[in-house]
């Protein structure tokens, strides 16, 4: 692990107003995500881990504090650059798998690096070696509907790494999965934490999975963390 932090978020508050109710959704929330490290954010529903990792990815704005990705003040940038930066620097795993049903698995993996408009031989190169890495080289032809839930979250781990993302975001990545494929997948996190040298940041609450992998597990408790 290096010395510097990926991603680091100081003093995060998010207030929604409800009416004329505000809702305090985090506060006093302070956070550093290091390459190599799987960190988990746990705790129940409506504890605000969707909120948070919302913030982390600029796709939405804390009412007080600061998140820094990489050396960029989200706060500084336009949506634009925002935009940017998420394709660039950050991969997102979904609870729900978010497959395109018409595409197959390679073409899934391969979308981000044609967005991002990696030569051909470039975007083949490397949507293979993920597929390998996550064990789904046998499947690449295969559509969702052809794949098992597991299978299908394999794919979509792929994806969100296959572009060299600085930060893996997952939200609830095992929330639709059996325990024993919710391991294997939270198993894969870690090696890609690992062997791709990222900061992975997962919201589940699934804690007693979570905590035989992560590197580092923070437990949230009506909008900040426990101590």
């Amino acid at each position: 692990m290096t010395a510097a932090p990926l991603l680091v978020a100081r003093n995060l508050e998010r207030v929604f107003n409800i009416g004329s109710e505000k809702i305090s959704a985090l506060h006093g929330i302070d956070l550093e995500a290091f390459p190599g490290e799987l960190l988990v954010i746990t705790g129940p529903s409506g504890s605000g881990k969707t909120t948070m990792l919302n913030l982390l990815a600029g796709l939405d704005v804390p009412t007080s504090g600061t998140v820094v990705l990489d050396g960029q003040d989200l706060a500084t940038l336009t949506e634009w650059e925002l935009a940017q930066l998420r394709r660039r620097k950050i991969g997102f795993v979904f609870q729900s798998f978010g497959l395109l049903p018409l595409l197959s698995a390679y073409e899934n993996v391969e979308l981000p690096l044609r967005i991002s408009q990696w030569g051909y031989r470039e975007r083949g190169q490397r949507t293979h070696e993920v597929l390998e890495l996550v064990g789904l080289a046998e499947r690449a032809g295969h559509r969702p509907y052809e794949l098992s839930g597991g299978e299908q979250q394999r794919v979509a781990v792929a994806r969100a790494m296959v572009h060299r993302p600085a930060v893996i975001l997952a939200d609830e990545p095992t929330g639709e999965l059996d325990t024993s494929t919710g391991t294997a997948i939270f198993s894969l996190l870690r090696q890609i934490s690992e062997q791709e040298n990222v900061a992975v940041i997962v919201a589940s609450h699934d804690v007693t999975v979570a905590g035989r992998f992560a590197t580092v597990t923070l437990e949230l408790r009506d909008g900040t963390f426990a101590v």
